[in-house]
């Protein structure tokens, strides 16, 4: 990747946070916001330059006032959706927010055709395998940002648990990317020492649940949904991809034969390189584990049906 473009779509929390912390690392050399709301996007491309002063590495970054002038990205960050509201229905969010994916996709695919798209979008397992029907791409090429953030959060819970060995943490989530998770304890290292004989298996089953309510608990708090920690995971990927960095880590991919699934997205260990996802990792799964990655598979199938009843796919792209 000689010139390194990326195009987020959706210039709210989490998409102009992603851009900040790219900007910060220096990653990349140009940054495009995208928002329906062309004066957020403005302001934030404005103020993020501004920022990029104080940085190793002077970052461009400017706005898409139309989605041709999100043209020839090497990735295209994909956060644009709306949250759950009033008596909406969970059919009737999947829609919406399906409906605005296939839009955004379709721009992708004409302007960028040789990105990879990394998906933000919630329901994350379900947009992620939504771009993979409307773009017919090689499925390398689109990944969801799942267990990049939760890992991060089941590091955190470990590490106010344990009191020690902060950056020494290494945690793995498979599954959706919702109360289906997966954190898998005997996977967790810390400093090299497996984590189950530094905690006792209650410890690890309480850090287990507070890592699936980690972005409720936010919520508790703030009103709204975390920001920084989604981002920052975001750019973590987005770096690996542009520096070929070879990392392993968790994310939403389409599965083919994987684990004993095809035709679905869900969160399990890849490598992330220069061209998306350069593997896919099959772990050995006990038999409880296998257990519940068939709850996780099923519950993003489930909402999959609902778009294929409501006749989604069969609408011309």
């Amino acid at each position: 990747m000689s010139y390194r473009k990326v195009g987020i779509v959706g210039a709210g929390a989490v998409g102009a946070t992603t851009a900040f912390s790219l900007v910060m690392t220096g990653c990349c050399d140009e940054i495009v916001l995208f928002d329906i709301n062309e004066g957020v996007a403005h302001g934030k491309a404005i103020d993020i330059s501004q920022a990029s002063y104080y940085s190793t590495k002077r970052t461009k970054v400017s706005i898409a006032k139309t989605p041709d002038m999100m043209n020839d990205c090497s990735i295209v960050v994909i956060t644009a959706g709306v949250p759950r509201k009033g008596d909406m229905t969970r059919a009737d969010l999947l829609m919406i927010n399906a409906k605005i994916i296939k839009d955004v996709v379709g721009n992708v695919v004409k302007y960028s055709p040789d990105a990879i798209i990394l998906c933000v979008s919630n329901p994350l397992d379900v947009m992620t395998y939504v771009i993979h029907k409307m773009t017919g791409w090689e499925r390398h090429r689109i990944v969801g940002m799942a267990g990049a953030l939760d890992g991060a959060r089941m590091a955190y819970q470990i590490y106010n648990t344990i009191g020690y060995g902060m950056t020494q943490i290494g945690a793995m989530v498979i599954g959706d990317h919702g109360q289906n998770m997966i954190p898998l304890p005997h996977k967790v290292q810390v400093g090299g020492i497996n984590a189950i004989e530094l905690l006792t298996q209650e410890a690890m089953e309480q850090i287990i649940e507070r890592t699936r309510n980690g972005g409720a608990e936010i919520v508790s708090h703030l009103g709204t949904s975390g920001y920084y920690a989604p981002a920052r995971a975001v750019a973590y990927m987005v770096d690996a991809i542009l520096n070929d960095a070879q990392i392993v880590v968790s994310s939403s991919v389409l599965l083919d034969g994987e684990y004993g699934y095809s035709d679905v997205s869900v969160g399990v260990p890849v490598v992330l390189g220069r061209n998306g996802v350069e593997k896919i990792i099959e772990m050995e799964l006990d038999e409880a584990t296998k257990a519940k990655f068939k709850i996780s598979v099923d519950s993003i199938r489930e909402n999959i049906d609902i778009l294929i009843e409501n006749k989604f796919f069969d609408e011309e792209a």
